[in-house]
This record gives structure tokens, C-alpha cells and sequence, in this order.
């Protein structure tokens, strides 16, 4: 069903941090990457660490600009409007004459749009970087956001498109997103266009709650979802409840990973692709979602 001209677009996301989703994400890549030319793309762009795993050699590097903010010209009076307007504290006072306190600016041009003079620009800056890098798996893009920066949605959506340009030029079958985690912006974003999303779920009554959210969300959006219950055996009664709100929601179950103490130590180790019960698993994850997406 899938091929290099209509590449399949896998999404991992999950509830919350600290799930599994990334390491889950990389050993299902290495996985297709045995059957299929793949791309791989991190759009966990606030706390990317796929790039740990895969040691990717940068081949391409390209600045993000994100959101315009406000800077004060020599123009400005010190009337002062500014400072009393900014509901963010972006405006400081230093000896008589005021400035913009970029990390603190969410630049909402109030302050640009009251400014009596016109003293007040909107200006762009370098947020982020975008990278394209070789991997033993394929072809990745992966970005950051410098510390400090917002709008990563906009960053997501500039890392799917080239992931989508390097899947059309490489004449890849799939693109493989390790997506940002929770329900705001970023994850949306991840979202976007994917045919079909994996949500990596843990067995604790916190992770039955994430769980939940997460599947309104891609209720919401009719997103084709699939759920992976990691280190299922560390707490079956609630593995059980995770199964049956699946099977209440038409939602299948692609796979339940055991709990492995040896991934750990091979993640500590940087030793990828991974070796053992849990990767052997995550392997069986792929054969049930080609059931779901053909």
C-alpha cells in the first residue's frame, strides 16, 4: 500500500514524558529501516534526544527564525507607554531608557502597534536550527529550539516538511516521527498529515489518564491510532483497564512490550539497535501495525 511515491507516515507520541516513546521510536525505525528506505524525523524540538541514539552525521544545517519580537529603535522618547502596557514584563528600564527583554517578549506587537513615535520594530531572530544528517537507519531531520524560545509548533511543521522533501528525493517507502509528547501545540503539529499514530502508553493509573487524553486528541482530529502498552508486566491490573479502554474506544492494541532491565544499560551504553526481550517486541509492534494501515 505504501511506496516511495505515497511513503506510509508513522507517528510515536505518548501522554507524557518519560514513557518509552523515543526509544520505542528508534528501535521501530531500525526495524523498518530492514525492510524499507525510511526517513526519520524528530519533532520533539523542545527536548530532542533521538539524536543520541542514532549519532547522526549533520550534512545539512539551516537557521529557524520562529516569531518576530519587539526591539525599541533610537527613536524611542522614553515615554514610557510600553513599560506600563507589556502584560509579559518584557520591558525593562535601564538609566532613563527602555529595552526589550527578548527571553521575557512573546511578541504580541501590542507595544509596536500603542507606540506613539513608531519607535517599536518587529523583528525576526534566529530561534532554533534545523538539521539533516545520515544515520545507519536512513536519512534524519531534527532540530532545537535555542533555550528559552516558543512557537516549536511552527519549528514541528518546518521539520515534516523537510522530512516529507527527503522521503520525495531519497525515494523513501516511510517517514518515522518520534513526535513531542502531552496534548498542546507541538504534538498537534506532529500530528499533522500522519496516517497512523502510535501512542505509547505506561501501566500506571497516571498513564491510564494520559492515555485518555491523548485518544480524545486524535478522536478529535480522526487520526487512525494504535496503542503500545510498555513494560506491560511491571503492573498487569492496570494493563488490563488500558486494554479495555482500548477495546471500548475501537482502538487496537499493536503490541505490550515487557519490561527489560538490559535496554537501559544498552541506552547508557549507546549500544543501537537494541538486543533482547523488549526489542524483540517492539519488532512484533511493526507486523500488527501493517495490519492496521493496509
Amino acid at each position: 500500500m505504501f511506496t516511495e511515491k505515497n511513503p506510509l507516515r508513522l507517528t510515536v507520541i505518548s501522554g507524557k514524558g518519560g514513557t518509552g516513546k523515543t526509544t520505542v521510536t528508534a528501535q521501530l525505525a531500525y526495524t523498518l529501516s530492514r525492510i524499507r528506505r525510511i526517513v526519520i524525523a524528530d519533532c520533539d524540538v523542545d527536548a530532542p534526544n533521538l539524536h543520541i541514539l542514532l549519532n547522526p552525521e549533520v550534512v545539512e544545517e539551516k537557521p529557524f527564525s520562529g516569531l518576530k519580537k519587539a526591539k525599541i529603535t533610537d527613536r524611542c522618547v522614553s515615554c514610557g507607554l510600553c513599560y506600563k502596557l507589556c502584560r509579559f514584563d518584557a520591558i525593562v528600564e535601564n538609566d532613563g531608557r527602555y529595552e526589550v527583554d527578548e527571553k521575557s517578549c512573546e511578541g504580541c506587537s501590542l507595544c509596536y502597534n500603542a507606540c506613539p513615535e513608531e519607535a517599536i520594530e518587529m523583528v525576526e531572530g534566529i530561534r532554533g536550527k534545523i538539521f539533516v544528517s545520515n544515520t545507519k537507519i536512513g536519512r534524519m531531520v531534527h532540530a532545537i529550539l535555542f533555550p528559552g524560545e516558543e512557537n516549536s509548533g511552527k519549528l514541528v511543521m518546518e521539520v515534516k516538511e523537510l522530512a516529507k522533501a527527503e522521503a520525495d528525493s531519497t525515494g523513501a517507502a516511510a517517514i518515522v516521527v518520534d513526535g513531542a509528547p502531552g496534548i498542546g501545540c507541538p504534538v498537534i503539529a506532529s500530528l499533522a498529515s500522519t496516517d497512523i499514530a502510535l501512542i505509547v502508553a505506561e501501566p500506571t493509573l497516571s498513564g491510564l489518564s494520559d492515555l485518555s487524553r491523548v485518544l480524545e486528541l486524535t478522536d478529535h482530529f480522526r487520526i487512525k491510532s494504535a496503542v503500545v502498552i510498555n513494560k506491560w508486566d511491571l503492573n498487569k491490573e492496570v494493563t488490563k483497564k488500558i486494554e479495555r479502554a482500548c477495546i471500548e474506544k475501537g482502538v487496537e492494541i499493536a503490541g505490550k512490550i515487557p519490561y527489560d532491565d538490559s535496554i537501559p544499560k544498552q541506552i547508557s551504553r549507546l549500544e543501537f539497535p537494541f538486543e533482547g526481550e523488549a526489542a524483540e517486541a517492539i519488532e512484533g509492534v511493526w507486523e500488527k501495525l501493517r495490519e492496521i494501515v493496509q
